[in-house]
């Protein structure tokens, strides 16, 4: 049986409970789809990806979290390892919303640097638990 920390255990659940925000964002982007709510084709683009990067990105940030118990991390890498999708997941989809906010926006503004911010995160992340995984 695998065993995780109070802390991935916790942390493992309170991300499975975004996965409800992260529905509500899908039913946000059918009412943006089916023309309820007035956006340009660039807003919907960003939209769009927002919502597949938290998807997507929450998945990948689970199986990192669990992943990370097989390595011998600890400090600010085992942190890294364990979280740093995780966080890839909220700054990343949280710039491409906040970066495509406002009515009739067709380019994104200074928010767009939460999404590479999010970037940064997520590629030190991946390769700290894949170095943690090949030194354990």
């Amino acid at each position: 049986m695998l065993e995780l920390t109070e802390a991935a255990r916790v942390t493992a659940a309170i991300v499975l409970l975004t996965v409800v925000g992260i529905e509500s964002g899908g039913v946000f982007l059918v009412r943006v789809v089916s023309g309820a709510v007035e956006t340009t084709d660039f807003q919907r683009s960003f939209y769009r990806a927002g919502h597949a990067h938290a998807g997507v990105l929450v998945t990948l940030g689970l199986v990192c979290l669990v992943l990370s118990h097989a390595t011998t991390l600890t400090g600010f890498a085992g942190w890294l390892a364990s979280s740093g999708v995780l966080v890839a997941a909220a700054l990343m989809s949280g710039g491409f919303f906040a970066a495509s906010a406002g009515r009739g926006r067709t380019r994104p503004n200074r928010w767009i640097g939460l999404l590479w911010l999010g970037a940064a995160f997520l590629a030190a992340g991946v390769v700290a638990l894949a170095v943690g995984l090949l030194t354990a």
